[in-house]
């Protein structure tokens, strides 16, 4: 009884944690906000956000182990297994995130992720220009941005086939695409309680995590790529052979993927 009680127990904990570092983190964000209001400057959000994931990350029992180095300036294109996804690459550089419409309705994260400057876009609403533009003026300002370019998730054992048509944003000159390749535990091991996929609501995944001593994430940044002489297809094609390629997986049709019903992002 003592080894069914001890994973609740410690899931408590993290969970009052948690809900702790998100009072402070909407505290800041407010701060953030009304010094935006007296006319102060937002360069320090990036900063200020990564400091934030830093600490959400271990109360979540993350334990990063990181390959490369993320670009300085760069179009971020990577696999998507979990919401995990963006507290890990949030908690290892400065970066801003490309979500779907839905999670900016979820409660306070919604709010907040509006607030530090999260990109929303919803399917079917014909914003791929808007996006590209304000995807392209961060990249000018030297904000990288992720996109999860399979636009669902998927258990990690495999990977989607990507789609091209935000990835024009780094098809400007100047601009670098970087492919990065997340795992949860490993080829041999994975962590099947990481990825969020299927009919999961988030409060499943959550707890699921909070619950485990440890969730193992490993991130691999790869060699950027000059995206400005390729079609997006093209790039889009070298992102997936490459991410597929570090993680040993295989690339799979959209249509067959495993996927779970309201994706966390999307292009």
């Amino acid at each position: 009884m003592l080894e069914t009680l001890i994973p609740h127990l410690r899931a408590s904990a993290r969970l009052l944690a948690l809900i702790a570092l998100n009072a402070l983190g909407a505290v800041i964000v407010l701060g953030m906000g009304l010094w935006r209001r007296l006319g102060g400057s937002s360069a320090a959000t990036p900063a200020i956000v990564q400091w934030w994931f830093r600490r959400v990350t271990p109360i979540l029992g993350l334990r990063m182990r990181v390959e490369g180095q993320q670009a300085k300036s760069a179009l971020i294109i990577a696999n998507h297994i979990s919401w995990l996804d963006i507290p890990v690459l949030g908690a290892l550089g400065p970066v801003g995130f490309l979500s779907k419409a839905e999670i900016r309705q979820w409660p306070l994260i919604g709010w907040m992720a509006a607030q530090i400057g999260t990109l929303f876009i919803t399917r079917g609403g014909n914003q791929t220009a808007d996006l590209i533009e304000r995807i392209e003026t961060r990249m000018r300002e030297q904000r990288p941005v992720v996109i999860f370019a399979e636009g669902t998730t998927s258990d990690g054992r495999q990977l989607r086939g990507f789609y091209p048509r935000l990835l024009a944003a780094g098809q400007q000159p100047g601009v670098d695409v970087q492919p990065v390749a997340i795992r949860y535990g490993t080829n041999a091991e994975p962590d099947l309680n990481a990825p969020f996929i299927d009919d999961d609501t988030l409060v499943e995944s959550l707890w699921r995590v909070l619950c485990q001593p440890k969730t193992e994430a490993q991130v691999h940044f790869l060699a950027p790529i000059v995206g400005a002489d390729l079609d997006r297809r093209t790039l889009a094609t070298l992102c997936e052979r490459q991410i597929a390629d570090a993680l040993e997986v295989p690339i799979v049709a959209r249509a067959t993927a495993k996927r779970r019903g309201p994706e966390v992002t999307t292009p």
